[in-house]
């Protein structure tokens, strides 16, 4: 019998085609459940269907409109379309509704490092640092940024607090590479919203056809950093 948790075992083990058939026949089965929508939109992306996963995030937030973690992962599958002032929306509305959680403040950063707000990134890596002082790699990638406005003495600092904080040593800093934008948040889904109407799953697909916890948690702090670590298609 086929459950969530197989779908959920395809998706970690890279298997997105045969984690796409499940979730499409959970979701024919089951409904519009938002679990199975929200792992639906994370295999899509991965497969590089962003309309498709587009398609679910808005369903999702249909159901759930101030959901930060949907509105931040649509957000991603907007930059990715090109589509980046309505990205920066979504992402400014994520941490205008979640202002004290440091990856908020990550994750616009880096989108704008992306597209060349450089002098932006760095304020708000810098108030992600002042949430959490701890987090390595907000300082590592305000170190890269800084690097790119020439400001090396402060992107040199920004490195060395990088390197106290995991332990690393290396001669080398210039080689740095900011960690990547990730596609979606690893994060579980809320398995517990009502089922999302099938007669609005339709007309979407019609229509569209072409850390509540704050950072400083270290179970949250943990799941940022093996959310950098997935490559950004296209990056």
């Amino acid at each position: 019998m086929e459950t969530i948790e197989t779908g959920i075992s395809y998706y970690k083990e890279g298997k997105f085609e045969e984690a796409l058939a499940i979730f499409n026949r959970l979701i024919n089965k089951e409904g519009s459940q938002p679990a199975y929508l929200h792992y639906r939109a994370r295999v899509q992306s991965r497969l590089g269907a962003m309309e498709e996963a587009l398609i679910d995030f808005d369903l999702l937030l249909e159901a759930d409109a101030y959901n930060t973690t949907y509105i931040s992962d649509k957000a991603v599958v907007l930059h990715l379309l090109d589509r980046n002032k309505e990205a920066m929306e979504a992402f400014d509305q994520a941490l205008n509704l979640d202002p004290n959680n440091p990856y908020r403040y990550s994750s616009r950063a880096y989108f704008r490092d992306r597209i060349g707000d450089l002098k932006g990134a760095i304020t708000d890596y810098e108030k992600a640092i002042e949430l959490d002082p701890e987090d390595a790699v907000a300082h590592n990638n305000k170190g890269i940024v800084e690097e790119k406005l020439g400001y090396m003495e402060k992107s040199q600092q920004s490195f060395s607090v990088a390197d106290k904080l995991t332990g690393y040593k290396s001669p080398e800093k210039t080689e740095e590479k900011a960690s990547p934008l990730p596609k979606i948040k690893e994060e579980a889904p809320n398995e517990n919203l009502p089922p999302i109407s099938e007669k609005k799953a339709l007309n979407f697909r019609t229509y569209f056809k072409t850390l509540s916890s704050i950072f400083t948690d270290k179970k949250t702090r943990g799941e940022f950093k093996s959310f950098i670590k997935e490559k950004f298609k296209g990056s």
